[in-house]
This record gives C-alpha cells, structure tokens and sequence, in this order.
C-alpha cells in the first residue's frame, strides 16, 4: 500500500516538445494518500491511460517524476513497483481452474499453502466465484473470465496500488452495478490504494472517493463526486459530469447580475473585476433550475419536456440560449410560454472556462 505523488508530471509521444499542445498529458502536481479509491475520469483520448501506465511503469514521462511513499519509481520497471493491473479485457490461464487463476499470484510469492487457500476462498466469496473454483477459465463466460482478472488483482494484501483500466468493458450491463458495489466494499475491507480508469462518469462516482477530471491532456478538477456535481471548477466538468449536464449560458456580468442577453439574473455573489478578453459564462445544473408558470422568475420559451422515469426534463430557450430545466409535479403550461426560477446560491461564473469565486454575499 502506498500513497503515490506525481512530481511535475508531463508526457509527450513526440520528440522534443516544446508547446503545451505538443503534450499528451500536461503538467501534474498531485498526492495521492494511502488507501484511497480514486477514479480518472474523461472522454477517449483525454491523457487518463497515459497517466495510468505512467504510474505502472508501462510509460516512462517526458518530465517529473513519480514517488510511491516518498520513493522515486519514475524509471523503475513494472515488475519492481509491487503493483497489480486489471486491464479492459479478461487476462487468465484458460487451462487452469478458476482457483489455480486466483493462487498464482501467491504461489509465485511463496506463502504458506493455507494462507494461499484462505485468501483465495475470500476473495472467490466476495466476487460470488465460489461455485466455480475447481472450473477450467477456458469454459467460462467472458464476463467470468474478468472477474478472475479482478480476483487475480484483488488477491494480494502487499501491493501498493491496484490499478484498473476500464475494468468492467466486457461485463454485462445488468452485473456492473454489482461489480462496482463489490470493488467499492472490498476497498473498504482490504484497505488498498486503487486508482480506477473509466470515460463512465456512473463508474466513477459510484467506486472512488476522489475523481480526477481530466480534459485534453490536463487534470480540470479533483474532488469527491459531490463537489464535481455541486462545484464544478471547469465548464467542462459541468458538462461530462451529470445528465443532463449542466446549463452553460454567455453573460455580461455587472457586479451582483448577470445579463442573459437582455435577461437578468440576480446573483449570490458580486464579480466586480473579471479578466478582460476572457469569455464569461454562467453554469448552473437543471436540479437547481425549475421550471414555473409564465410571468414567474426568468421569462423562457419551452421546447419540449422529456419523461425520464424519475423526473421530468424541460428543454427551453432563454434570451435564444439552449438551456434544461426540472418540471415540477402537477404544472400546467399555457402555451410555449413560462417562467425559469433558479437556486441563487447554485449559480456559479465561469471566465475562459474556469470557475470565477466571486465576492461577498448578496441577500
């Protein structure tokens, strides 16, 4: 187990780079304590895996460096960082039983035969695999197979980080929820540093206490999944993270309002000095946007409500802007016309796509 710290992280595929868009992963500087459940989050192509197999000791970074517990691994081999991976698909001995997959690990560190047994019994328990020990890997399902590569992963108490790579790809939708209940508990248990790769923003939130957001290369926000959801420091956090994600508007802002156009909304805190040239925005998410009956609040057109099951989505247009909304129960609507009231305190600034603190309180 190991609290992992990324030095001035940065890694470019290509040689000498020299601008920051020459890099596949921009500069990192980040602790990681012992025993957390962390998840990288963010869409193909955003730098997470390069991250991962940095720390693996698949990749060695173009700058910075790498420390497990306040040692330099940066140049060390995978094989002598005391680490365990479980990438996208299943890696199993198709010839071995279901047991014998999950002993290897030991065996090769030579515990003791009961110890082995034990251990083994344990974790087959918590992955319901028990039932199928003394089955050959090769007659399994694929989603069998994984969870093998889960228990393969999950089997030894002594390495520093577990590391999953999307982990849960060839699962079947109807046992991923399981899965991800069943990794969360066994963290809980086991005490272990797991680091958790995945572009499914449910994935995410419902395994690891800390998110990493990470966006063309860059780390955009790290937080628990509530303070992505309530507090989003990028725009694009607000976006990827929530569905509907949340409303992204264009304003002018004059002190304590901003300007939707020629619409006004009051605001919690005054931004008396924000950057020149910088586009500014207003983010707030649907659940703390809800839509009234016209002559109420902000003045929208509404577009069409959605019926999701759990709630009712609006679609409305406000000053000619794109925006989503929460139907209350029992509304009635006359015509395309109604009003949009929102959380004051929920209302956040954005400039060039970062989160603006603003000032003081108003009201």
């Amino acid at each position: 187990m190991a609290s992992i710290t990324l030095d001035h992280l940065a890694h470019a595929y290509r040689p000498d780079p020299r601008d920051p868009q020459d890099y596949a992963l921009k500069e990192i500087n980040h602790v990681w304590r012992q025993g957390g459940a962390y998840a990288l989050l963010g869409p193909s192509g955003c730098g997470k895996t390069t991250l991962l197999n940095i720390i693996s000791g698949l990749v060695t970074p173009t700058q910075g460096r790498i420390l497990f517990d306040g040692k330099d691994v940066t140049n060390l081999p995978t094989e002598a960082r005391n680490i365990a991976q479980v990438f996208q698909f299943p890696v199993v001995y198709d010839t071995m039983t279901v047991r014998e997959n999950l002993a290897f690990p030991l065996k090769n560190r030579h515990l003791p035969r009961e110890a082995i047994a034990k251990r083994v019994e344990e974790i087959a328990s918590r992955l319901d695999m028990t039932r199928v020990l003394d089955r050959k890997a090769s007659n399994l399902t694929a989603d069998a197979k994984q969870k093998i590569s889960l228990g393969r992963g999950l089997v030894r108490s002594d390495v520093a980080a577990i590391l999953f790579d999307e982990p849960l790809t060839v699962i079947d939708p109807h046992l991923k929820w399981q899965l991800r209940s069943t990794l969360k508990e066994l963290h809980r248990a086991l005490d272990l540093t797991m680091i958790y790769v995945t572009h499914d923003q449910t994935e995410a939130l419902t395994f690891a206490d800390t998110v990493v957001v990470m966006h063309d290369g860059a780390v955009v926000q790290t937080g628990t999944p509530e303070e992505l959801f309530e507090r989003p420091a990028h725009t694009f956090v607000g976006h990827f993270i929530g569905s509907p994600g949340m409303n992204v508007l264009p304003v002018r802002v004059d002190g304590a309002t901003a300007h939707i156009g020629d619409v006004a909304v009051r605001l919690a805190r005054a931004y008396p000095a924000l950057p020149a040239g910088e586009k500014i925005e207003l983010g707030v998410r649907p659940e703390f946007a809800t839509l009234a009956r016209a002559g109420t609040g902000l003045p929208v057109r509404v577009k069409r409500i959605d019926d999701i099951g759990r709630a009712r989505i609006a679609r409305v247009e406000i000053a000619g802007h794109a925006a989503a909304a929460m139907v209350p129960d029992g509304l009635a609507l006359d015509g395309d016309r109604a009003g949009l009231a929102l959380e004051t305190r929920q209302i956040h600034i954005y400039a060039g796509g970062v989160l603006v603190p603003g000032e003081g309180g108003v009201g």
